[in-house]
């Protein structure tokens, strides 16, 4: 185990971005000490201002306009990448080539083909950690959901319902970005739907196949932004800015056949209105049912028959020191505290950098690798596939 400082730094200095520089300054503050020090070294953004403020903001020594300066830097050890899928690949390779650990942003990659290739350089660079921000397996509650389903408390399950739906593309006048660009499959689906597919595979197991898909793009064209957007949310055009076309999906919603025999129904929206962030699980099995809503994040909802006789129905059970992640990853470790999605992020630093550090007693889980962002993408490949042949069945490869 090496106790050398290690040195991190991000990649893109928009929402999710930030959210990482956070991740890391607090890694340290969370579980057991071990960790070795870790010095926030450096933010870089093609827009160099918004480098800038989130480095002043998150105290980095530094802010750069172009992330090939993080690649050149042999004091930097770890490296996010936070910006659009196309650029992964590139970056990752760059990275890698440079001797430095990667945690990329999911999905993996703007393309299958790219996805493949940063799989086939983690397997050829075993002696660097590299990972895909799949951060729901740290989420507390979705993490005892799968404990509740592995220890078989809901006997055998049947059913798994995942939806995923958000309202930052419901106005027609935030702009285009990156995220509206690319083929169907990568729209909706790719940027929250990989989420749902991963959270579902840590519940339910491996998918199989998955049928009836349909995508669907209900605002086809957005406004053209003047300038340089960051996140997103919030940020609208001029209906009389010039307009570019939408290439992917606003909604998409498809089924599932898990390898365990169960059935897993699938939804996620970028265009659903009033609702900004809500991640939806449901779990029904032949002894109890089981659910958990990302607004209520700090509980989960169970049926079984312990109840007594008459009295038996859905009980809410409050995220404690029991659920995984909690005890110690809490300054308050008590039922009743809540949480929030930005600490599974700090959980998810935490246990990259024991990767790194070579720490094994008492390690978390190791974060989803690149192998595994693999998997989800061909996933969401055979959901796109599915779709575009009228909702035909494809199994997964």
């Amino acid at each position: 185990m090496t106790t050398a400082p290690l040195s991190v730094a991000v990649i893109g200095a928009g929402m999710a971005g930030r959210t990482h520089a956070n991740a890391w300054r607090q890694a340290g503050t969370v579980f057991d000490l071990g960790l070795p020090p870790v010095r926030l070294a450096t933010i870089a953004d093609a827009h160099l201002p918004f480098a800038e403020d989130a480095a002043a903001h998150y105290r980095y020594e530094k802010a750069v306009g172009d992330w090939r300066e993080v690649a050149d830097d042999p004091s930097i050890d770890v490296v996010s990448i936070v910006v659009g899928n196309a650029l992964h690949r590139e970056i990752a390779e760059a990275m890698v080539a440079a001797g430095k650990h990667v945690l990329c942003e999911k999905p993996l990659a703007g393309t299958l083909e790219d996805a493949e290739a940063m799989a086939a350089l983690e397997a050829a660079h075993p002696d660097l950690v590299l990972a895909t921000g799949f951060t729901f397996r740290r989420n507390p509650a979705v993490a005892q959901l799968a404990r509740l389903v592995a220890d078989g408390g809901l006997g055998t399950v049947n059913h798994l319902d995942a939806r995923y739906w958000c309202d930052y593309g419901a106005d027609p006048l935030v702009p285009i970005a990156w995220r509206y660009k690319g083929p169907m499959g990568t729209g909706a689906l790719g940027d929250i739907g990989s989420h749902l597919v991963d959270t579902a595979e840590l519940i339910g197991g491996p998918i199989a196949s998955v049928s009836g898909a349909v995508l669907t793009t209900s605002i086809t064209e957005r406004p053209v932004a003047s300038g340089a957007v960051a996140g997103g949310r919030g940020v609208t055009a001029s209906a009389d800015d010039p307009t570019e076309p939408v290439e992917n999906d606003d909604v998409a919603t498809f089924t599932a056949h898990f390898a365990s025999g169960a059935a897993g129904t699938f939804s996620c929206s970028r265009v659903a209105f009033g609702r900004p962030n809500q991640m939806m699980i449901d779990v029904s099995g032949s002894h109890g049912s089981a659910s958990w809503d990302l607004a209520r994040t700090g509980k989960i909802r169970v049926a079984d028959g312990s109840s007594p006789a008459g009295l038996g129905g859905f009980r809410q059970v409050l995220a404690n020191p029991v659920f995984p992640y909690f005890g110690n990853g809490s300054s308050l470790a008590f039922a009743g505290v809540g949480l929030n999605q930005i600490e599974q992020f700090t959980y998810h630093a935490h246990a990259f950098l024991q990767q790194v550090a070579g720490v094994d007693e008492g390690a978390l889980p190791p974060c989803a690798s690149f192998a595994d962002g693999y998997r989800e993408m061909r996933i969401l490949d055979a959901v796109a596939r599915s779709a575009g042949a009228g909702g035909a069945s494809v199994e997964i490869a």
